[in-house]
């Protein structure tokens, strides 16, 4: 590779062009309603396959604030096409864009009402309407997790075989800087920056964007030597380009999650101690019966080690937790080189042994 044609991919890039082809694995939409769109990923042919070997869906839960994209990045890095090579089914539940008009929306209705109606929904597809009495398999990143072991704690009885949760934040006071946010706001309380997300309707997405790329701020500055290197890597390109598109399009946080995880998450610490309240609904993450595994990474500069295996210490009622570290950045742990190599066979391991 010359100079001269890294100087060009450069410009070419910077100038909003291309490289490559966007990607997005084949699938069916067997829900398509506001913020609770479900699709099933694989062709008629998987789908059969996987019912004659009696193995068992996955329903992804994308974090609140994030693309369901997540799960589908880029050709070699989609955890989709990889569950679809096991043999399984995946489905995923897509929350959608969030705008001032969904301020509304508070937790409760995502773990009460948006993926219990996904998880029935993804059974009856692939059941065929039909009642086996056996569950599917919740897979989440990041702050899905959460609304994962949300939605099992508030109903126990939901046909949940197990939960994987990878990088998900179980203790804010172990994530930076929220601990020092508490010190300096506890002298006027939670209410001043409560009001303000009221005010807002939430998270707007810009922000939400903006902070996201502050986090790998190492990635950004990199990046022209990166493509500079591999200019005539269309493949590393590719999945360059998919990582940014996935960041140019996060959603929102809606006004009443975003004030309901500032209050019970980070100021009164309820998700680390495990027994959260919303308005008139308690939620016990004691009473998370199902096997759990969890995934950390030293390197994850968004949701610390220590955050994430606050979990095996706080789902006591689960017969199973196992936790797993790979050394990797956030998004890396569930659509990156790492990911290929060492969360998602893991996951695999930890299915087939239920």
């Amino acid at each position: 590779m010359g100079g001269l044609d890294g100087v060009a991919t450069l410009v070419h890039l910077a100038r909003g062009g291309e490289i490559g082809e966007s990607h997005e694995t084949p699938h069916s939409v067997i829900v398509d309603e506001p913020h609770r769109q479900v699709r099933r990923y694989g062709t008629a042919g998987q789908l059969t396959s996987s019912r004659e070997a009696s193995t068992r869906p996955v329903l992804l839960v994308p974090p609140l604030a994030v693309s369901a994209d997540c799960y589908d990045l880029a050709p070699g890095l989609s955890v989709v096409e990889y569950l679809l090579s096991t043999g399984r089914v995946p489905y995923v539940v897509d929350f959608g864009d969030m705008t001032r008009d969904d301020r509304h929306l508070g937790l409760a209705d995502f773990f009460a009402d948006i993926v219990p109606g996904a998880i029935a929904a993804a059974l009856t597809d692939f059941d065929a309407g039909q009642s086996t009495g056996e569950g599917i398999d919740l897979l989440s990143w990041s702050l899905g997790g959460t609304i994962s072991f949300l939605t099992v704690a508030a109903d126990p009885g939901l046909p949940v075989r197990s939960i994987t949760a990878v990088g998900t934040p179980l203790d804010y006071d172990r994530v930076p800087p929220y601990p020092l946010v508490k010190a300096l706001m506890r002298p006027i309380g939670v209410k001043p920056v409560s009001l303000a997300l009221r005010a807002l309707g939430g998270i707007p997405a810009p922000l939400v964007r903006t902070a996201y790329r502050g986090t790998a701020w190492q990635r950004e500055l990199k990046k022209p030597g990166y493509i500079i290197r591999n200019a005539d890597d269309t493949e590393a390109l590719t999945r360059m380009k998919a990582i940014d598109r996935f960041q140019e399009t996060m959603p929102g946080y809606p006004g009443k999650a975003s004030e309901q995880m500032w209050e019970n998450f980070i100021m009164r610490g309820e998700l680390a101690r495990g027994v959260l309240t919303f308005d008139d609904v308690t939620v016990d993450l004691s009473k998370v019966a199902v096997p759990v595994q969890l995934f950390g990474s030293h390197r994850d500069a968004i949701v610390s080690w220590a955050a994430a295996h606050h979990g095996v210490d706080l789902f006591t009622g689960s017969p199973r937790v196992e936790f797993t570290t790979v050394e990797t950045s956030h998004l890396g742990l569930i659509a990156g080189s790492a990911a290929v190599e060492q969360t998602w066979p893991r996951i695999d391991e930890f299915l087939s042994s239920l």
